[in-house]
């Protein structure tokens, strides 16, 4: 399935290159005339639901939230979530919230931090953020704008692991994220076989064929956001409305 997305940069909607976020000039594909809010309502229209408003960096709250209003219920929201402000965050309208560096810390996984989001929220609305870059022939999880590498390698073993503590994962293919040359294959294959909970691709869809790929090599089990390839987010290789219709012939 299609699912949508509202990256949010210095209180914009944009598209990155993923790979450049810590990098003194950040690689931008695109900028939205349009606030947050009008995509999330362009969503909630056509029922779009699972979808993620992430914040890169501080000035983003305004826009999250008010994206959040326009769509209540429908949009997980990820950037700086942690157990103290996460309650806040559904409070505003997140059906779940998206963690990542707050639960690794140090290049490692912080259970006692992890334990004490899952005691606060609730494993159910909690989406772990698993963005990984590849070294040698594994994927490792990345943290902080993706430019740190943790020692959390993506693998049966730690997807196994983490299923039982949330509802959802997400998971960008950082080498990839925002240069539209196709998505990582090999990763959403190993995807499909290892994950037992929905699971959301992203990184380097350019076509809808990319989306008919990732149904097929994820055994029907991971969902793919696209974002700098699509037009409403200026790009050329795939038509929102096409996505739309694909969900909807699914089923969806």
């Amino acid at each position: 399935m299609f699912r949508p997305c509202i990256d949010l940069h210095e209180g914009k909607v944009k598209q990155i290159v993923g790979g450049t976020l810590g990098d003194a000039s950040v690689r931008t594909n695109f900028v939205a005339e349009q606030p947050a809010a009008w995509f999330a309502d362009l969503y909630r229209r056509d029922n779009l639901t699972g979808g993620h408003v992430i914040m890169l960096g501080s000035g983003n709250e305004a826009e999250a939230r008010a994206a959040l209003a326009a769509f209540p219920g429908g949009l997980q929201l990820g950037g700086g979530v942690n157990a103290q402000n996460a309650r806040d965050w559904l409070d505003a309208g997140a059906s779940h919230v998206i963690v990542t560096s707050w639960v690794f810390r140090e290049g490692r996984v912080d259970w006692t931090r992890l334990g004490e989001l899952v005691k606060a929220i609730g494993k159910d609305r909690l989406v772990l953020d698993l963005s990984c870059r590849k070294r040698g022939d594994d994927y490792f999880v990345v943290t902080d704008r993706w430019q740190k590498f943790t020692e959390r390698v993506v693998n049966e073993e730690t997807m196994k692991q983490f299923s039982a503590l949330c509802a959802e994962f997400l998971i960008h293919a950082v080498d990839v994220e925002g240069l539209c040359r196709g998505i990582d294959r090999e990763l959403v294959e190993k995807l499909g076989r290892w994950t037992t909970i929905p699971t959301t691709y992203a990184g380097g869809a350019n076509s809808l064929t990319d989306l008919e790929e990732v149904t097929r090599l994820g055994g029907g089990k991971i969902h793919l956001t696209i974002g700098s390839a699509l037009d409403i987010f200026g790009g050329r290789g795939v038509r929102y409305a096409d996505c739309v219709k694909f969900n909807r012939a699914a089923g969806r």
